[in-house]
């Protein structure tokens, strides 16, 4: 069991060569670092002399060093109703703004409650003003939509 070959790799990155596992165990004890199984379903099983502690140190930097070059695009949303002021509309369309201004994507919500529902197309056309509105900052990424109580639309920064 332990006179296995292995291909070996040194802690220089040189190919060593195929080694029985005794052989790379106590090659690795003496440069004091670890025998790292790299490729176990090749033929022979692929190991590697290293230090075993700093390679997984270094993982994590370039798992974190990603995690930081990341742009992050968030989903505002804004939530209307068909009775809701000019004056509040234009309020929330500067807050919109803003946001594209950020790079982030908003998601208008029109809801309906009770008898509101009756009046769906003054919720149209306030949705189409909205898109008129912001049409110099932004573009339509879904169209309006409703889903059940719900009309929704998602824009996104030009």
């Amino acid at each position: 069991m332990f006179a296995d070959p292995i291909r070996l790799i040194g802690s220089e990155n040189q190919q060593i060569g195929v080694v029985s596992l005794v052989e790379a165990a106590d090659m690795a004890k003496n440069e004091k670092l670890d025998l790292v199984e790299i490729s176990p379903t090749s033929e022979p099983p692929v190991c590697r002399i290293m230090d075993y502690g700093k390679y997984l140190y270094e993982q994590k930097r370039k798992v974190k060093q990603n995690v930081k070059k990341q742009h992050v695009i968030l989903v505002k949303e804004i939530r209307l109703r068909p009775k809701t002021d000019p004056h509040d509309l234009q309020t929330k369309l500067g807050h919109a703004k803003k946001f594209f201004e950020k790079g982030n994507r908003v998601q208008f919500t029109m809801m309906f409650r009770g008898r509101e529902m009756l009046h769906l197309d003054r919720a149209q056309e306030m949705m189409q003003s909205v898109v008129d509105e912001l049409e110099a900052v932004a573009k339509v990424d879904r169209p309006p939509s409703r889903q059940g109580r719900r009309i929704t639309m998602t824009l996104f920064p030009k």
